[in-house]
């Protein structure tokens, strides 16, 4: 499969799901569920440029280090030490993914939705938890080094889960007021199959074929464990 990938036989989505599934990842366990990178940065720019490579994200660091300004934080909650020194040093509390972050991604499409609300004790969680902006949704994870959710393949494949086609009635924000229906999406997307089209395009883009192996190394290689994964910044809880 590598060969097939480094030859271009085979694109880098394809290549992605293999490895998932060679990791074990699968889609009928929310637990394991296929895990995909954020390949963007830019979320606001009216058009979207794919030869500039300021648009892409970093795939060299981990989501939670994207943003220089989190790496103080991090290192420090490594340091911390567990004084009845149970407990593994780590740099992050939480993981980029798990079930309650899939359920987060899809709770417009069941069963996800059911599935989100048996998770929040027979509810909607309040609307400013809700996955209702894609830009948002980037920015908190700029602002957040406690927040480290990568994506899930849909995101470059599935239009229907950023609209809210079943009419659910998901609540409205806080500050704004804003009624959380459809997904928002970045200025540079006329529609959820422009996003889609786009963000796939993204995905298969020079910059990215060219820098997916630092992600990989990551998410499924050999900066997981050990003295490299301290380096990388990249060791969970």
């Amino acid at each position: 499969v590598i060969q097939k990938w480094v030859n271009r036989e085979i694109s880098n989505f394809d290549y992605l799901i293999q490895l998932n599934t060679m990791a074990g990842r699968t889609y009928n366990d929310l637990a394991q569920y296929p895990v995909f990178p954020w390949i963007l940065q830019d979320y606001t720019s009216e058009e979207l440029d794919l030869n500039n490579p300021a648009v892409f994200r970093d795939l060299s660091k981990p989501i939670g280090v994207v943003n220089e300004k989190n790496a103080k934080a991090v290192k420090e909650k490594y340091n911390f030490e567990d004084p009845l020194g149970m407990i593994d040093k780590f740099h992050y509390g939480t993981h980029y993914s798990n079930a309650a972050g899939v359920m987060h991604y899809l709770i417009r499409v069941e069963p996800f939705t059911t599935l989100h609300i048996q998770l929040q004790s027979g509810r909607f969680d309040c609307a400013d938890r809700q996955f209702h902006s894609i830009p948002a949704t980037w920015q908190a994870l700029m602002d957040n080094p406690n927040d480290v959710k990568e994506l899930i393949p849909e995101f470059f494949y599935f239009p229907e889960f950023l609209e809210n086609q079943n009419g659910f009635n998901l609540g409205q924000l806080q500050i704004s007021k804003e009624v959380v229906n459809d997904v928002v999406l970045p200025k540079w997307a006329r529609s959820p199959e422009d996003f889609i089209y786009k963000h796939r395009k993204a995905l298969e883009s020079e910059y990215v074929s060219a820098h997916l192996h630092e992600w990989i190394d990551l998410i499924f290689g050999y900066k997981q464990r050990g003295p490299v994964a301290v380096e990388a910044l990249n060791v969970f809880y």
